[in-house]
């Protein structure tokens, strides 16, 4: 095994006996079908407006194009991972690429609006395959600390400026061609990672002596779907709306028969000693903090950039460069080099903390900021921090798990970075919208025109949900540095082989 010095560039001149001599174009396979996961929830975002138009639906039901792709995508999460464990990861990673291009197609090719809202809930059943496997696959092909350091980089950059790149992309697509190719643009994408797939990824046979936890499967993926569509009717309805506590009350009941299920199940679908692993544990909370604040960001600054600077979709979508920049600079850069040497939570809580900065720059912001000197240095904080942090997650969460737990355990850190997605996105909306309607109507009583009044009410809005982000952000610091406990990758025991069961 490599033992390399610190910080150079080139592969270890060892690898571990019987490492696959094609791992690293085997990640470049993984990385894009990652990408066009989790660009596809916001790369429709932009191009949603000439949808609507096109395919005449009413602004109650536009939500579905992004509700019903995030109901089946964080509804159906573990069972993508626990049948990734069953029958294979490269089997599922496949089946999950072509159903996603498949569903992908037929969206494109949408006569109305009930066909794409049916081909985005198809593509987030099958993104919910294709996500766990794509991770598990990293994690079982990966082991040596230093390749494993330089490959979570790489993932954790994805994973963190996806969502950023959609944005780009979405603009890029929705201005030049039309909404359309934001999702035919899946399907060549796809096309390449299938053929990549079959000749590069290679994978241990799956566990098929064990047999699928259905009453788990109902329990955990109907308790997940209750809450993430809970949580993204609240923001339309309102937190008090009978609709939105039931959703909330049935999936905290069906969680809680969930959890107490695992502990009799024969063949859990979600092995409680995953999640009851103290650095595992961090490693979810941290994840599912970050996201909050993160999908809180993109809805205020697209928001802001369009409605309030009045800039264009491809502007809009260009001026997240500079954060997906500092992402994967941050991912690759400096934590692929620094996590061999450190304990993850001296990257996690830090990133956190610099993220926050971020965050609390962008509370100055008015209606009249400069995008230069006000919103990009935010922007850069932001992206640098969340680089740092989520590339120790993805590797610590996944790291020391039996073969037979890979794909479950991956499904577990995509449902936290999911949920805190639905969460973040309902509930800072739903504060940004009560400070903006509260500055609207104290300000209109003094006689201030109409003109000035809104648009600052609604910045004044953006800015107290931003102050809450940050607090979100603080607390995944403090979450971070207490509860993720691991020690630094080369002062661990050498991961050559595949770990015991027994090790948790």
């Amino acid at each position: 095994m490599s033992t390399g010095r610190t910080g150079e560039a080139e592969p270890p001149r060892k690898a571990p006996e019987g490492t696959d001599p094609h791992r690293w174009w085997g990640l470049v396979v993984i990385a894009l079908a990652q990408l066009m996961v989790v660009l596809d929830a916001t790369i429709v975002n932009i191009a949603l407006p000439s949808a609507q138009d096109a395919l005449h639906m009413s602004d109650g039901n536009r939500q579905w194009v992004i509700t019903a792709y995030t109901l089946a995508f964080g509804g159906l999460l573990l069972l993508g991972g626990r049948v990734a464990d069953l029958v294979g990861r490269k089997r599922t990673f496949v089946i999950g690429l072509i159903g996603f291009a498949v569903a992908s197609a037929l969206g494109g090719a949408a006569t109305s609006s009930g066909m794409l809202f049916g081909a985005r809930a198809l593509q987030g059943a099958f993104a919910a395959v294709l996500a766990p496997s794509a991770l598990s696959l990293l994690t079982t092909t990966f082991t040596d600390p230093r390749e494993r350091g330089k490959a979570f980089g790489i993932y954790g950059a994805l994973a963190g400026s996806g969502s950023a790149i959609g944005f780009i992309v979405g603009g890029l697509l929705t201005e030049y061609l039309n909404w359309r190719w934001c999702l035919y643009v899946n399907v060549p994408i796809a096309v390449l990672a299938v053929v990549g797939a079959f000749t590069l990824l290679h994978d241990r046979p799956g566990h098929r002596e064990a047999r699928l936890d259905v009453p788990g499967v109902l329990l955990g993926c109907g308790g997940l779907v209750a809450l993430v569509y809970g949580f993204s009717e609240a923001q339309p309805r309102g937190w008090s709306d009978p609709l939105v506590l039931a959703l909330f009350a049935s999936g905290i009941v069906l969680l809680t028969a969930f959890v107490w299920w695992q502990n009799r199940a024969p063949s859990p679908l979600l092995p409680l000693h995953i999640i009851k692993d103290r650095n595992r544990a961090g490693c979810f909370l941290t994840m599912m903090l970050a996201t909050i604040g993160m999908f809180g960001l993109f809805l205020f600054m697209t928001y802001y950039l369009q409605t309030v600077l009045g800039y264009s979709p491809v502007r809009t979508g260009l001026a997240y460069l500079p954060l997906t920049a500092a992402i994967i600079t941050g991912s690759t850069q400096i934590s692929a080099r620094l996590l061999q040497h450190v304990a993850p939570r001296m990257l996690m809580t830090p990133g956190m903390v610099l993220a926050a900065g971020g965050m609390t720059l962008l509370t100055r912001m008015t209606v009249h900021s400069s995008y230069t000197t006000e919103i990009l240095p935010a922007l850069i904080l932001m992206g640098l921090g969340m680089g740092l942090t989520f590339m120790p997650v993805f590797a610590t969460a996944t790291s020391g798990v039996a073969p037979r737990d890979a794909g479950v355990t991956s499904a577990t850190v995509n449902t936290s970075q999911q949920v805190g997605g639905s969460i973040g996105t309902a509930l800072l909306n739903t504060i940004a919208t009560t400070s903006s309607t509260a500055y609207i109507t104290a300000h209109l009583r003094t006689g201030t025109p109409k003109a000035l009044v809104i648009p600052a009410g609604v910045v004044h809005g953006y800015t107290i949900a931003i102050w809450w982000a940050a607090g979100v952000m603080l607390l995944a610091a403090l979450i971070a540095g207490l509860m993720v406990t691991a020690r630094a990758p080369k002062h661990e025991v050498p991961a050559d082989a595949p770990v015991p069961e027994s090790v948790t």
